[in-house]
């Protein structure tokens, strides 16, 4: 029994022991005394690689392949005693030590950078002009200059540059298609002839060069369907305007000016004593164009037809700077409201086809809308007559919009509801016959 009351001992203990090690498992005591010893090398690290990172960012792909060639042979002719890997490696190391020579010291240069000129017409040419002066009492030979155009670049080479020297060049930069091209920063180069090693440094802020679309004369928007040169007539009654709206008695304190001498006389002989009448006017404001052109997919057949109506939003937005109109303009998701001349076409250069619809753009009027006389809609062939009808109806009643609809190759076609003009033309040529007129249909 003895015997038993031992073996059943001992089973117990082993029943209640195996819990014990789980609660004892030393991976995650491990784990965090790695984590603490981790914390503060980290820092200690980042220090590290702060002051190295510049010089591996200078090594090129070829520099690599023969420094990792180097250090193999290096290790071959150690480990395994083969001569001619280890003088195969220590030709690769000294090669790239010699390399690195030529990144030693600093360059003080000054690099400029400009556009001539920085807002051109579609196809017109225009430059990038970039000067380099050695500043530092040391020449500098074979500068390499990379200038980036858009998604390309142009590169140079600069001669011998002595203290004070200055190389100058100019980067033609195509503009056969609108948008916004950005050029810059420009970029020196300077390494080894091999190419092991290079350090790049950027100089000089990026440009942008604004290439707008091409644009064709209209008549004055005082004529034709676009009218309201003047101003547009309010009922807010004014002392002074150019709208007169009738005659009331003088008040003391009314400008004598305008007094109207003539129905004053007759009002006197009538009245018996004299009276007094003054001319009283409506107030008049200035004229506020908005343009919305749609960017909408949808809208277009193709992108040419987006192109023309650009170019029919930019050629209405020219004519209204000329004659000094209040404007805003909205290209999708973009609403410029007011700008400076040479900035409103700015707006056309970016514009892009983006799921915009029509509704959507006039809405982007938003706290315009009260103070607008005239909007002008241009679109394609894509967007319903019921959505257009659908867009005046967000405008307010006095406003008259004129909608631009582009269909390649189609006819000129007009037609007139109230405020709602509905103007169709097949190319860009066609719109300014259109403006004036057209065909009724």
């Amino acid at each position: 029994m003895a015997g038993g009351g031992a073996r059943g001992d001992v089973t117990e203990a082993f029943r209640v022991a195996p819990p014990r090690p789980a609660t004892r498992r030393s991976t995650p005591g491990r784990s965090e005394a790695g984590a603490r010893l981790a914390r503060p090398l980290m820092p200690a690290l980042v220090r590290l690689w702060r002051p190295v990172k510049p010089v591996v960012a200078c090594v090129t792909g070829l520099g690599w392949t023969v420094l990792v060639l180097g250090l193999a042979g290096w290790a071959g002719g150690h480990w395994l005693g083969w001569r001619e890997a280890a003088v195969l490696g220590a030709a690769c190391l000294a090669l790239v030590a010699f390399a690195a020579l030529f990144l030693i010291g600093r360059m003080r240069l000054a690099v400029d950078m400009d556009l001539s000129p920085q807002r051109v017409v579609v196809g017109n040419p225009s430059m990038a002009r970039f000067t380099v002066t050695n500043l530092s009492r040391w020449p500098v030979i074979g500068l390499g200059v990379e200038v980036p155009v858009g998604v390309s670049a142009a590169r140079f080479t600069t001669p011998l540059l002595g203290h004070g020297g200055t190389y100058e060049d100019w980067v033609t930069i195509p503009t056969s298609r609108r948008g916004v091209v950005s050029v810059g920063p420009v970029l020196t180069q300077r390494g080894d002839p091999l190419g092991l090693v290079r350090r790049q440094v950027a100089w000089a802020s990026p440009l942008e060069l604004f290439i707008h679309p091409a644009t064709v004369p209209i008549d004055e928007l005082g004529t034709g369907l676009l009218r309201d040169l003047e101003g547009w007539t309010t009922q807010d009654i004014s002392a002074s305007d150019l709208a007169f709206h009738a005659l009331r008695d003088y008040i003391p304190g009314d400008d004598q000016r305008y007094i109207h001498w003539k129905s004053s006389a007759r009002m006197s002989a009538v009245a018996g004593e004299q009276k007094f009448l003054v001319r009283q006017f409506l107030d008049t404001r200035r004229s506020h164009i908005v343009v919305v052109t749609d960017v909408d997919p949808a809208s277009y057949g193709d992108d040419d037809e987006f192109e023309t109506a650009i170019s029919c939003g930019a050629s209405i937005v020219t004519r209204a700077l000329l004659e000094e109109m209040d404007l805003s303009v909205v290209c999708g998701s973009v609403r410029v409201a007011r700008p400076a001349a040479h900035l409103a076409l700015d707006t056309f250069s970016r514009a892009q086809l983006e799921p915009v619809s029509v509704g959507t753009a006039v809405a982007r009027m938003g706290d315009i809308m009260g103070d607008l006389s005239l909007a002008v809609l241009v679109t394609g062939q894509g967007v319903p007559f019921d959505q257009l009808r659908w867009a005046r109806t967000m405008l307010p009643p006095q406003v008259r919009l004129v909608v631009v609809r582009v269909v390649t190759g189609a006819p000129i076609l007009l037609r007139e509801t109230g405020n709602f003009v509905e103007v169709r033309v097949g190319a860009l040529d066609d719109l300014p016959r259109a403006l004036r007129g057209g065909v009724i249909a």
